[in-house]
């Protein structure tokens, strides 16, 4: 089982915005997809918390059906299923339904992990303010939540671990791994993001990284 958050397939401005180390938008989408499935296999289950894909979902949709295992979505703010979109359709809904995705609720909760689910965190973001209040989860006081949306602003704030792309070397992050997380109790942590994620700040020596794939620095 596996967690991830915020690949924004075909999104060619996400490369500079968040320093990705990669060439071009098809570049950045075949490895994505290569890492993927470095990692996981058919009988697998992952979980996207979000911002799966932007541009044209005709073209970029697709691709999901080049991801192993077996795909739960939680909508992020760029979803075209998310009850907040403002272009949301019923049929677009359907459009992530028939590449293989299971659309689960906004805030889901994960009862192996004993933590919540969520695209975005209680707190912060990677644009300064904290934007769409009106999503931000409902978490109680010692509970755990697993999220997206902040890129590389960090890896864990106290309960909330985020396991967005950009400071996992653009691969799922194993269950195992937030098992581990969780078990160390809430602080923070931090290893820089985009191309220098895992390599600016190291993982603390207790958190095993090897299943995730080197990750490129420089483009």
């Amino acid at each position: 089982m596996f967690f991830t958050s915020d690949l924004h397939l075909g999104h060619e401005r996400i490369i500079q915005l968040c320093d990705r180390p990669f060439r071009s938008v098809d570049d950045m989408n075949e490895s994505i997809i290569g890492r993927w499935n470095a990692l996981v296999r058919r009988p697998d289950t992952v979980f996207v918390l979000g911002d799966f894909a932007l541009g044209s979902l005709a073209a970029t949709l697709p691709l999901a059906r080049r991801l192993n295992g077996r795909k739960k979505l939680v909508p992020g703010n760029h979803d075209r299923c998310w009850r907040g979109h403002r272009k949301v359709r019923p049929a677009d809904y359907q459009r992530y339904v028939d590449v293989g995705f299971e659309i689960l609720p906004e805030q889901t909760f994960h009862r192996g992990l004993g933590a919540h689910l969520s695209h975005f965190p209680v707190q912060g973001d990677s644009q300064g303010e904290d934007r769409f209040a009106g999503w931000r989860p409902a978490v109680n006081t010692g509970e755990w939540l697993i999220h997206g949306h902040v890129h590389g602003s960090w890896v864990q704030r106290g309960r909330q671990i985020n396991v967005g792309q950009d400071v996992w070397r653009y691969a799922p992050v194993p269950y195992e791994t937030l098992q581990v997380m969780i078990s160390h109790g809430p602080q923070d942590l931090d290893w820089g993001s985009g191309r220098y994620a895992m390599t600016v700040v190291r993982p603390p020596a207790w958190l095993d990284t090897t299943r995730v794939p080197p990750g490129k620095t420089a483009r």
